[in-house]
Protein backbone atom coordinates (compact mmCIF):
# COMPACT_ATOMS: atom_id res chain seq x y z
CA UNK A 1 0.00 0.00 0.00
CA UNK A 2 1.48 3.07 -1.19
CA UNK A 3 1.26 5.86 1.30
CA UNK A 4 1.11 9.84 1.10
CA UNK A 5 1.57 12.70 3.62
CA UNK A 6 -1.07 15.86 2.73
CA UNK A 7 -0.56 19.70 4.14
CA UNK A 8 -3.57 21.82 4.08
CA UNK A 9 -5.70 18.63 4.03
CA UNK A 10 -8.49 20.71 5.81
CA UNK A 11 -8.43 22.91 2.14
CA UNK A 12 -10.57 22.73 -0.56
CA UNK A 13 -7.79 20.61 -2.82
CA UNK A 14 -6.83 18.48 0.54
CA UNK A 15 -10.11 17.17 0.95
CA UNK A 16 -10.20 16.65 -2.95
CA UNK A 17 -6.72 14.64 -3.19
CA UNK A 18 -6.94 12.85 -0.18
CA UNK A 19 -10.32 11.30 -1.11
CA UNK A 20 -9.02 10.57 -4.70
CA UNK A 21 -5.93 8.42 -2.33
CA UNK A 22 -8.19 6.75 -0.19
CA UNK A 23 -9.40 5.68 -3.40
CA UNK A 24 -6.57 4.14 -4.74
CA UNK A 25 -5.61 2.27 -1.66
CA UNK A 26 -2.97 4.78 -0.20
CA UNK A 27 -2.61 5.13 3.15
CA UNK A 28 -3.51 8.69 3.46
CA UNK A 29 -2.16 11.21 6.35
CA UNK A 30 -2.71 14.60 6.91
CA UNK A 31 -0.63 17.04 8.46
CA UNK A 32 -3.11 19.51 10.55
CA UNK A 33 -2.19 23.10 12.09
CA UNK A 34 -3.58 23.31 15.72
CA UNK A 35 -6.01 21.08 18.12
CA UNK A 36 -8.94 23.62 17.76
CA UNK A 37 -8.87 23.15 14.13
CA UNK A 38 -12.44 23.90 12.97
CA UNK A 39 -12.15 21.61 10.35
CA UNK A 40 -10.83 19.08 12.17
CA UNK A 41 -14.73 17.36 12.60
CA UNK A 42 -15.19 17.54 8.46
CA UNK A 43 -11.57 15.95 8.00
CA UNK A 44 -12.72 13.36 10.36
CA UNK A 45 -15.93 12.62 9.47
CA UNK A 46 -15.24 12.80 5.66
CA UNK A 47 -12.20 11.17 6.02
CA UNK A 48 -12.31 8.57 8.44
CA UNK A 49 -9.43 6.23 7.53
CA UNK A 50 -7.01 9.40 7.40
CA UNK A 51 -4.32 9.69 10.08
CA UNK A 52 -3.40 13.37 11.35
CA UNK A 53 -0.83 14.43 12.39
CA UNK A 54 -0.30 18.07 14.61
CA UNK A 55 2.02 19.84 12.59
CA UNK A 56 3.22 23.42 11.26
CA UNK A 57 5.09 24.43 8.04
CA UNK A 58 6.61 27.05 10.37
CA UNK A 59 7.76 24.55 12.35
CA UNK A 60 10.76 21.67 11.57
CA UNK A 61 10.77 20.03 14.49
CA UNK A 62 7.08 19.06 13.89
CA UNK A 63 7.63 18.13 10.08
CA UNK A 64 10.56 16.19 10.93
CA UNK A 65 8.53 14.12 13.30
CA UNK A 66 5.48 14.12 10.76
CA UNK A 67 7.56 12.80 7.61
CA UNK A 68 8.98 10.06 10.74
CA UNK A 69 5.46 8.83 12.07
CA UNK A 70 4.04 9.04 8.26
CA UNK A 71 7.03 7.89 6.28
CA UNK A 72 5.70 8.42 3.05
CA UNK A 73 6.05 7.54 -0.49
CA UNK A 74 4.40 10.93 -2.22
CA UNK A 75 4.30 14.42 -0.01
CA UNK A 76 2.07 16.99 -1.38
CA UNK A 77 2.22 20.25 -0.11
CA UNK A 78 -0.97 22.46 -0.28
CA UNK A 79 -0.19 24.10 2.97
CA UNK A 80 -0.32 28.11 2.66
CA UNK A 81 -2.16 31.23 3.50
CA UNK A 82 -3.84 30.89 0.48
CA UNK A 83 -6.40 34.41 0.78
CA UNK A 84 -4.79 36.77 -2.00
CA UNK A 85 -6.59 39.61 -0.60
CA UNK A 86 -5.26 38.47 3.13
CA UNK A 87 -1.87 38.19 2.08
CA UNK A 88 -1.52 42.61 1.81
CA UNK A 89 -3.09 42.66 5.51
CA UNK A 90 -0.63 39.60 6.54
CA UNK A 91 2.22 40.14 4.21
CA UNK A 92 4.66 38.61 6.81
CA UNK A 93 2.27 35.77 8.03
CA UNK A 94 2.11 34.68 4.13
CA UNK A 95 5.76 35.08 3.66
CA UNK A 96 6.44 32.76 6.25
CA UNK A 97 4.16 29.86 5.57
CA UNK A 98 3.77 29.98 2.02
CA UNK A 99 7.46 30.85 1.12
CA UNK A 100 9.57 30.27 4.08
CA UNK A 101 7.51 27.14 4.56
CA UNK A 102 7.93 25.42 1.42
CA UNK A 103 11.41 25.48 2.27
CA UNK A 104 11.58 23.96 6.05
CA UNK A 105 9.30 21.32 4.33
CA UNK A 106 11.78 20.40 1.59
CA UNK A 107 14.68 20.78 3.92
CA UNK A 108 13.04 18.13 6.19
CA UNK A 109 12.30 16.21 3.49
CA UNK A 110 15.90 16.20 2.34
CA UNK A 111 17.04 15.15 6.05
CA UNK A 112 14.26 12.33 6.11
CA UNK A 113 15.45 10.59 3.13
CA UNK A 114 19.22 10.99 3.62
CA UNK A 115 21.49 9.27 0.99
CA UNK A 116 18.13 8.21 -1.31
CA UNK A 117 16.59 11.89 -1.68
CA UNK A 118 14.65 10.88 -5.13
CA UNK A 119 12.85 7.87 -2.80
CA UNK A 120 9.74 10.16 -1.64
CA UNK A 121 8.31 12.17 -4.27
CA UNK A 122 7.18 15.89 -3.94
CA UNK A 123 4.21 17.97 -4.97
CA UNK A 124 4.74 21.60 -4.45
CA UNK A 125 1.21 23.76 -5.08
CA UNK A 126 2.23 27.02 -7.44
CA UNK A 127 -0.15 29.07 -8.38
CA UNK A 128 -0.98 30.93 -11.75
CA UNK A 129 -0.78 34.61 -9.31
CA UNK A 130 2.74 33.70 -9.92
CA UNK A 131 2.08 35.43 -13.60
CA UNK A 132 0.24 38.36 -12.26
CA UNK A 133 1.36 41.57 -14.69
CA UNK A 134 0.57 38.94 -17.48
CA UNK A 135 3.68 38.97 -19.68
CA UNK A 136 1.86 36.59 -23.06
CA UNK A 137 -1.68 35.06 -23.35
CA UNK A 138 -1.95 32.37 -22.74
CA UNK A 139 0.55 31.49 -19.78
CA UNK A 140 2.66 28.33 -20.10
CA UNK A 141 5.43 26.64 -17.97
CA UNK A 142 7.95 29.56 -19.44
CA UNK A 143 5.89 32.56 -19.35
CA UNK A 144 7.89 35.27 -17.22
CA UNK A 145 6.74 35.09 -13.40
CA UNK A 146 5.67 38.88 -12.65
CA UNK A 147 3.59 38.43 -9.33
CA UNK A 148 1.46 41.08 -8.16
CA UNK A 149 0.71 40.58 -4.54
CA UNK A 150 2.79 39.21 -1.45
CA UNK A 151 0.72 35.67 -1.99
CA UNK A 152 2.04 35.89 -5.92
CA UNK A 153 5.82 36.73 -4.75
CA UNK A 154 5.67 34.10 -1.88
CA UNK A 155 4.26 31.48 -4.39
CA UNK A 156 7.44 32.34 -6.77
CA UNK A 157 9.84 31.33 -3.96
CA UNK A 158 8.08 28.29 -3.22
CA UNK A 159 8.04 27.23 -6.84
CA UNK A 160 12.32 28.47 -7.82
CA UNK A 161 12.32 26.55 -4.25
CA UNK A 162 11.39 23.36 -5.30
CA UNK A 163 13.07 23.94 -8.65
CA UNK A 164 16.02 24.38 -6.73
CA UNK A 165 16.15 21.26 -4.81
CA UNK A 166 15.22 19.00 -7.58
CA UNK A 167 18.17 20.26 -9.44
CA UNK A 168 20.76 20.04 -6.88
CA UNK A 169 19.73 16.58 -4.67
CA UNK A 170 18.31 14.81 -7.13
CA UNK A 171 14.80 15.07 -5.49
CA UNK A 172 11.56 13.80 -7.48
CA UNK A 173 9.80 17.53 -6.29
CA UNK A 174 7.19 18.75 -9.25
CA UNK A 175 5.61 22.12 -9.24
CA UNK A 176 1.61 22.36 -10.44
CA UNK A 177 1.02 25.53 -11.72
CA UNK A 178 -2.43 25.72 -11.34
CA UNK A 179 -5.24 28.16 -12.60
CA UNK A 180 -7.96 28.90 -10.38
CA UNK A 181 -9.67 25.43 -9.10
CA UNK A 182 -13.17 25.85 -7.49
CA UNK A 183 -15.88 23.55 -6.09
CA UNK A 184 -18.87 23.84 -3.36
CA UNK A 185 -15.46 23.19 -0.83
CA UNK A 186 -14.29 26.60 -1.51
CA UNK A 187 -13.57 28.80 1.22
CA UNK A 188 -16.40 31.85 1.24
CA UNK A 189 -13.74 34.69 1.00
CA UNK A 190 -12.88 33.43 -2.18
CA UNK A 191 -15.27 35.32 -4.97
CA UNK A 192 -16.26 32.73 -6.77
CA UNK A 193 -18.04 31.01 -3.33
CA UNK A 194 -19.14 34.29 -2.41
CA UNK A 195 -20.92 34.38 -5.41
CA UNK A 196 -22.59 31.29 -5.41
CA UNK A 197 -23.69 31.38 -1.79
CA UNK A 198 -24.73 35.34 -2.20
CA UNK A 199 -27.21 34.30 -5.44
CA UNK A 200 -28.20 31.08 -3.21
CA UNK A 201 -29.47 33.59 -0.94
CA UNK A 202 -30.99 36.03 -2.66
CA UNK A 203 -33.23 33.14 -4.29
CA UNK A 204 -34.12 31.98 -1.20
CA UNK A 205 -35.15 35.35 0.00
CA UNK A 206 -32.65 35.34 3.10
CA UNK A 207 -30.64 38.80 1.59
CA UNK A 208 -30.95 41.22 -1.07
CA UNK A 209 -27.67 42.16 -2.50
CA UNK A 210 -24.18 41.05 -3.04
CA UNK A 211 -21.05 43.80 -2.78
CA UNK A 212 -18.65 43.16 -5.46
CA UNK A 213 -14.90 44.96 -6.66
CA UNK A 214 -13.60 44.26 -9.56
CA UNK A 215 -16.09 42.27 -12.21
CA UNK A 216 -13.91 43.04 -15.11
CA UNK A 217 -10.89 40.34 -13.71
CA UNK A 218 -10.76 37.51 -15.86
CA UNK A 219 -9.68 33.96 -15.16
CA UNK A 220 -9.29 30.53 -15.96
CA UNK A 221 -11.85 28.67 -13.70
CA UNK A 222 -11.87 24.44 -13.15
CA UNK A 223 -12.94 22.15 -11.10
CA UNK A 224 -10.43 21.32 -8.24
CA UNK A 225 -11.71 17.75 -8.07
CA UNK A 226 -10.07 17.72 -11.85
CA UNK A 227 -7.18 19.38 -10.33
CA UNK A 228 -5.95 17.12 -7.71
CA UNK A 229 -5.80 14.26 -10.36
CA UNK A 230 -3.23 16.10 -12.09
CA UNK A 231 -1.04 16.70 -9.18
CA UNK A 232 -1.20 12.93 -8.52
CA UNK A 233 -0.17 12.48 -11.91
CA UNK A 234 2.59 14.13 -11.65
CA UNK A 235 4.16 12.11 -9.02
CA UNK A 236 3.68 9.06 -11.16
CA UNK A 237 6.33 10.12 -14.02
CA UNK A 238 9.90 9.03 -13.99
CA UNK A 239 11.33 12.41 -12.69
CA UNK A 240 9.72 15.61 -11.10
CA UNK A 241 8.64 18.65 -13.50
CA UNK A 242 6.36 21.78 -13.80
CA UNK A 243 3.32 21.78 -15.36
CA UNK A 244 0.82 24.28 -15.96
CA UNK A 245 -2.92 23.47 -14.83
CA UNK A 246 -5.73 24.93 -16.51
CA UNK A 247 -8.98 24.88 -18.95
CA UNK A 248 -7.67 27.18 -21.48
CA UNK A 249 -10.38 28.91 -21.24
CA UNK A 250 -11.21 32.71 -19.58
CA UNK A 251 -14.19 34.39 -18.30
CA UNK A 252 -14.48 37.43 -15.90
CA UNK A 253 -16.02 37.79 -12.88
CA UNK A 254 -19.01 39.03 -14.57
CA UNK A 255 -19.74 36.37 -16.46
CA UNK A 256 -19.67 34.24 -13.08
CA UNK A 257 -21.85 36.23 -11.60
CA UNK A 258 -24.29 36.52 -14.80
CA UNK A 259 -24.19 32.71 -14.90
CA UNK A 260 -24.64 32.12 -11.43
CA UNK A 261 -28.11 34.53 -11.19
CA UNK A 262 -29.39 32.86 -14.50
CA UNK A 263 -29.09 29.31 -12.86
CA UNK A 264 -32.02 29.96 -10.63
CA UNK A 265 -33.84 32.47 -12.81
CA UNK A 266 -32.46 36.01 -12.33
CA UNK A 267 -31.73 37.87 -15.66
CA UNK A 268 -31.75 41.45 -14.31
CA UNK A 269 -29.07 40.26 -11.59
CA UNK A 270 -27.52 43.96 -11.71
CA UNK A 271 -30.13 45.54 -9.43
CA UNK A 272 -28.67 42.86 -6.68
CA UNK A 273 -25.48 43.49 -7.12
CA UNK A 274 -23.25 46.60 -5.24
CA UNK A 275 -19.55 48.40 -6.18
CA UNK A 276 -17.55 48.84 -3.82
CA UNK A 277 -13.57 49.91 -3.60
CA UNK A 278 -12.50 48.58 -0.77
CA UNK A 279 -12.74 44.89 -2.63
CA UNK A 280 -10.33 45.89 -5.49
CA UNK A 281 -6.87 44.91 -5.40
CA UNK A 282 -4.14 47.46 -4.77
CA UNK A 283 -2.31 45.67 -8.06
CA UNK A 284 -4.99 43.80 -10.08
CA UNK A 285 -4.29 40.85 -11.99
CA UNK A 286 -6.30 41.59 -15.23
CA UNK A 287 -6.29 38.53 -17.00
CA UNK A 288 -5.20 34.62 -16.51
CA UNK A 289 -5.26 31.72 -18.65
CA UNK A 290 -3.25 29.02 -19.18
CA UNK A 291 -1.81 26.48 -21.48
CA UNK A 292 -1.98 23.18 -20.13
CA UNK A 293 -0.78 21.77 -23.43
CA UNK A 294 2.11 19.89 -21.69
CA UNK A 295 0.20 18.37 -19.07
CA UNK A 296 -2.26 16.79 -21.74
CA UNK A 297 0.84 15.56 -23.32
CA UNK A 298 2.59 14.38 -20.70
CA UNK A 299 0.32 13.45 -18.22
CA UNK A 300 -2.57 12.58 -20.34
CA UNK A 301 -4.80 15.01 -18.37
CA UNK A 302 -7.06 17.27 -19.32
CA UNK A 303 -10.55 18.86 -17.33
CA UNK A 304 -13.73 17.16 -17.36
CA UNK A 305 -16.23 19.73 -15.62
CA UNK A 306 -16.64 23.02 -17.58
CA UNK A 307 -17.50 26.62 -16.41
CA UNK A 308 -21.43 26.77 -16.56
CA UNK A 309 -21.22 23.00 -14.74
CA UNK A 310 -18.69 23.95 -12.42
CA UNK A 311 -20.87 27.24 -11.48
CA UNK A 312 -23.99 25.11 -11.19
CA UNK A 313 -23.03 22.76 -8.95
CA UNK A 314 -21.18 25.60 -6.18
CA UNK A 315 -24.68 27.33 -6.64
CA UNK A 316 -26.72 24.18 -6.27
CA UNK A 317 -24.45 22.87 -3.13
CA UNK A 318 -25.14 26.58 -1.76
CA UNK A 319 -29.32 26.57 -2.31
CA UNK A 320 -28.82 23.02 -0.80
CA UNK A 321 -26.93 24.43 2.27
CA UNK A 322 -28.85 27.51 2.90
CA UNK A 323 -32.17 25.44 3.23
CA UNK A 324 -30.47 23.05 5.70
CA UNK A 325 -29.14 26.04 7.97
CA UNK A 326 -25.79 25.65 7.41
Amino acid sequence: MPSALITGITGQDGLYLAELLVAKGYDVHGLIRGQNNPKLDLVRELLPTVTLHNGDLTDMSSLIRALRDSDPDEVYNLGAVSFVAYSWEQAALTTDVTAKGVLTLLESLRLHTGDDPSRVRFYQASSSEMFGKVQEVPQHERTLLWPRSPYGVAKVYGHYMTLNYRESYGMHASSGILFNHESPRRGPEFVTRKVSQAVARIHLGLQEEIVMGNLDAQRDWGFAGDYVEAMWLMLQQPAGDDYVIATGQTHSVREFVQAAFAHVGIEDWERHVRHDPRFMRPAEVDQLVGDAGKAREVLGWKPRVGFDELVRMMVDADIEAARSGW
